[in-house]
């Protein structure tokens, strides 16, 4: 028997929503990914090599069902931002000198 071609509902969104936390965390990370993957099919007649190349053989020639592939396979993982240190504000100094005129 022919192997089925993946459809529009593969991979299962249960199996990718195990691998995020959240619908816009997966939405966000198969797209900049499949950017990357798109811009890496652009620049490989330049020769400059500087994106990484899809992680999974697939049988789609679509970015973003690839980037999808790979966020299953667990080949790509979001991570959380680092927090930024907190600056401490500055108190303004109070003066009662006035200007001289």
């Amino acid at each position: 028997m022919a192997e089925r071609r993946p459809s529009l509902m593969e991979p299962r969104i249960e199996t990718l929503m195990g691998k995020v936390d959240s619908k816009f965390t997966l939405v966000t990370l198969a797209a900049m990914r499949a950017r990357e993957i798109n811009d890496y099919y652009n620049q490989l007649g330049e020769g400059l090599g500087k994106i990484v190349p899809p992680q999974v053989t697939s049988v789609s020639r679509k970015p973003l069902t690839i980037s999808l592939e790979e966020i299953e396979a667990g080949k790509i993982e979001s991570a959380p931002l680092p927090e930024e240190p907190e600056t401490p504000e500055v108190e303004a100094t109070d003066t009662d000198e006035t200007p001289a005129e």
